[in-house]
């Protein structure tokens, strides 16, 4: 992965059943800040016709679940592993994982930016 920024931004749409498995191993890796959105879509299984007693059906838009994390590019690789364990069933509609450069962070209540505007550490 080519790496331009010190911050990331991990997107992850999944299947919503699994979201508690993905928070608990965000958790224990000390990733407690995410963003959570119930989003409709299809991937792959929306480009095939599946039959149901004879008949094609018609497939809909799937119930997904859409996390983002932001983090140091420097834990990138660790949180998609961990992502990648939990949500693996194997099955087409698991999921895709997609990580994009931030440019910048800018903590509103302080005004800190970059890597310090995402740390937990209390204003002095």
């Amino acid at each position: 992965m080519q790496v331009t920024s010190q911050i990331s931004n991990i997107t992850v749409i999944f299947r919503p059943e699994r979201f508690n498995l993905l928070k608990d191993a965000l958790k224990g890796m000390g990733i407690l800040g995410m963003t959570v959105i119930h989003v409709e879509g299809c991937g792959l299984q929306g480009g095939k016709v599946e039959y149901y007693r004879g008949s094609e059906l018609k497939i809909d838009l799937l119930p997904k679940t859409k996390v983002e994390i932001i983090a140091p590019t420097e834990k990138v690789e660790a949180i998609i592993e961990s992502i990648q364990k939990v949500l693996k069933t194997g099955e087409v509609g698991d999921g895709k994982i997609f990580v994009y450069d931030v440019q910048s962070v800018v903590r509103i209540r302080n005004g800190s930016r970059g890597l310090e505007a995402l740390s937990c550490k209390e204003d002095e």
